[in-house]
């Protein structure tokens, strides 16, 4: 017989609990094995969120530099963006009837996006980090509604298209502009610097 899946809390067996990577029943005309399939994908797509999430808070704390405060708040912001996409991302998960990752060790297993260190990085490791991060959530999310689309699950195809993949996108276009005026503040120092250092000479010499 197959022993059922139970709860513990203070020692004593409680109520049941629905094992995760099932499906219960809903009322939504939906296939239970395309409830099933589209939770899996989603919840892939939720580890990876919550870990670009958590992603942006380190570095919104972790920020040093020149542009700190700009991206101090733009990391912020984009956190908070980040904050609504795992509530609908595990919202959708449960009105299919599966079960949403949710723990931190959990999301750790199953997310793709590599795991930073726990150090300080410069601002520009720390956008280039960003960017793969949302690549990564792009691609899955455009394969995911594709497949939801065709499954005729017009719920997380919307989701998915959106805000899942519009949020994305416009943080990345966000990112990449504060990427490329890191390196062109960079450049512009160094240039500055050599500038200088060349007038002195000059004016050693004469």
């Amino acid at each position: 017989m197959k022993q059922k899946d139970r709860t513990v809390h203070n020692g004593r067996h409680s109520t049941e609990i629905q094992p995760y990577g099932t499906v219960i029943d809903r009322a939504i005309s939906l296939d239970d094995r395309v409830r099933s399939s589209a939770c899996e994908k989603l919840n892939q797509i939720l580890a990876d969120t919550i870990t670009l999430r958590d992603m942006y808070k380190k570095h919104h704390w972790q920020v040093t530099g020149p542009t700190f405060y700009q991206l101090h708040l733009l990391f912020d912001k984009h956190f908070g963006e980040q904050v609504e996409l795992v509530d609908e991302l595990a919202e959708r998960i449960q009105t299919l009837g599966g079960v949403a990752i949710a723990m931190a060790h959990d999301v750790a297993e199953t997310t793709r996006i590599e795991r930073p260190p726990r150090g300080r990085e410069n601002p520009n490791t720390q956008l280039f980090r960003l960017l793969q991060a949302h690549e990564q959530i792009i691609a899955e999310t455009r394969e995911a509604a594709d497949w939801a689309g065709k499954a005729g699950d017009q719920g997380t195809n919307d989701l998915l298209i959106s805000n899942v993949l519009r949020t994305n996108e416009l943080q990345v276009w966000f990112i990449t502009e504060q990427f490329t005026a890191v390196g062109v503040e960079g450049r512009e120092s160094e240039e500055a610097a050599e500038a200088a250092g060349s007038g002195h000479r000059r004016g050693h010499n004469h």
